[in-house]
């Protein structure tokens, strides 16, 4: 019999050192220091209390808040909460129940129990005999394992929720109810139920990983910090998070354009003024004299295209320009669908609540006409015809969108107007380049008139910006 992959006889510091180097697979930068921070966590620590364990490390090796969803998941593939399967003695080796013998309506009966009293150890236990009675496939030696997807599907504790809130309320006795009311506890149940779900989640990778290794599956893993998150499928807590890293980000930034903005200023030899000062050194030139250039803080205007799901990056982007607005003379902002309005006065007024900015777009500017579906061509013709006095000979323009038309008109010739007017103008484009110029895209016709870059998450987003923004 083979040994097991995940090995009950493998060292605490090996097991730090494989999650250390997981981590940085995934993105998460991790030093020296912060790795020999971890090792005297846990000898300080112990294992005794696995979610202490858990903060311990998370303290010492992650650097924000945002990392902790790659981090959370990891941490279960090498500390794990059992070996093997429920009631086993060892890696796999429990009996896996056949479905049809496997009594799913009791389990549904006691998971509504459990999320009822929000029983977290109740939740973990039920999640692994879920996985072991529901989630395994396959029957030869390699091409077996469990999937969380196919045991949530057979559960399908998203059902239960009604039980869950009757089961509340009968325990609670009578008590006034209103809208509001009813909402938060619904809100709470589907919280409760989505923390069962992570933990089947985390159950099928744990048993997977005794199968088939734990250092192949960490790495395969599809986890990402917020930073990473492509803009374009990044769920709801991961735009949030990106919310909330904008004025962190911004500082960075703003540092970044303020060291390019004095090494600038410096200008180039003033060879007249180097010779005269020469002759006081036999006319060796040993002090030379600059150029000193007097910059203008440039302008910056974007146009933003806030329809369907490249809303997410548009409105990212809006915010960290306007955290970034005194690195500039003026900033201003347009959005579009089919129809293009100016939105700077809503993006300054919305710092304060940046997760309800899409809607304040949508409700109060006039952005789309007889149609939902983005208009490229008719959005920057209107923008020409409306808003050219925007544009001056120093202003940097930012287009922002996927450069999907709907198979209407690009417009090419307002964006080629547009382009002679403003000092510099770059597309931002948050489709992957592989899917540039498929079906209704026309990235190549408009990045044959302005520079297109790839941006698909905010860290390409936070490097293009420091790296194209006019100083």
């Amino acid at each position: 019999m083979s040994t097991p992959a995940h090995s009950t006889a493998a060292t605490v510091p090996d097991r730090v050192t494989s999650l250390v180097r997981a981590l940085r697979t995934h993105g998460i930068r991790i030093g020296t220091g912060e790795s020999v921070d971890a090792a005297r966590a846990v000898a300080v620590l112990g294992l005794a209390d696995r979610d202490q364990l858990r903060e311990g490390l998370a303290a010492a090796l992650l650097h924000d808040r945002g990392q902790r969803a790659v981090f959370d998941p990891v941490f279960d593939l090498y500390f794990p909460r059992r070996v093997g399967a429920p009631g086993g003695d060892g890696p796999g080796d429990g009996a896996r129940f056949e479905e049809k013998d496997f009594d799913r309506d009791g389990l549904r009966d006691r998971l509504a129990e459990a999320l009822a009293a929000s029983d977290r150890a109740a939740m973990a236990a039920l999640a692994a005999e879920a996985v072991d009675g529901l989630g395994g496939y396959g029957s030869a030696p390699g091409s077996d394992g469990f999937s969380a997807q196919q045991t949530l599907e057979r559960l399908r504790p998203q059902t239960l929720l009604a039980r869950v809130r009757a089961a509340l309320r009968a325990g609670g006795g009578e008590s006034e109810s209103g809208a509001f009311t009813d909402r938060v506890e619904a809100d709470e149940i589907r919280r409760r139920i989505e923390d069962f779900r992570e933990l089947v989640r985390a159950e099928a990778r744990r048993r997977v990983a005794e199968r088939r290794g734990t250092d192949e599956i960490a790495r395969r893993m599809v986890v990402r910090t917020a930073d990473r998150a492509d803009f374009l499928y990044a769920g709801r807590s991961q735009l949030a998070e990106l919310r909330r890293a904008v004025h962190p980000l911004a500082r960075k930034l703003a540092t970044r354009l303020a060291a390019r903005r004095r090494r600038a200023a410096r200008g180039h030899i003033d060879l007249r003024r180097t010779l005269r000062g020469s002759l006081s050194t036999g006319g060796v030139p040993m002090r030379p004299v600059l150029r000193r250039r007097r910059p203008a803080r440039p302008e910056l205007v974007l146009l933003c295209d806030v329809s369907g799901s490249v809303a997410g990056f548009a409105n990212f982007t809006m915010l960290l320009v306007q955290a970034l607005h005194d690195q500039f003379s003026r900033v201003r902002v347009f959005a579009f669908v089919n129809r293009v309005d100016e939105v700077t006065e809503l993006i300054a007024r919305g710092a304060a609540d940046p997760e309800g900015l899409g809607g304040r777009i949508t409700t109060e500017a006039a952005v789309t006409g007889w149609h939902g579906s983005s208009d490229y061509g008719g959005a920057l013709t209107e923008f020409v015809e409306r808003h050219a006095a925007a544009l001056t000979s120093r202003s940097s323009v930012f287009v922002l969108g996927d450069a999907r038309t709907n198979q209407m008109d690009p417009g090419l010739a307002a964006l080629r107007r547009i382009a002679r007017m403003a000092r510099r103008t770059y597309w931002l484009n948050p489709e992957p380049r592989s899917q540039w110029d498929t079906g209704d895209s026309v990235a190549g016709a408009y990045g044959q008139i302005v520079p297109m870059y790839e941006c698909r998450d905010a860290r390409q987003l936070s490097a293009l910006v420091g790296r194209l923004l006019p100083v």
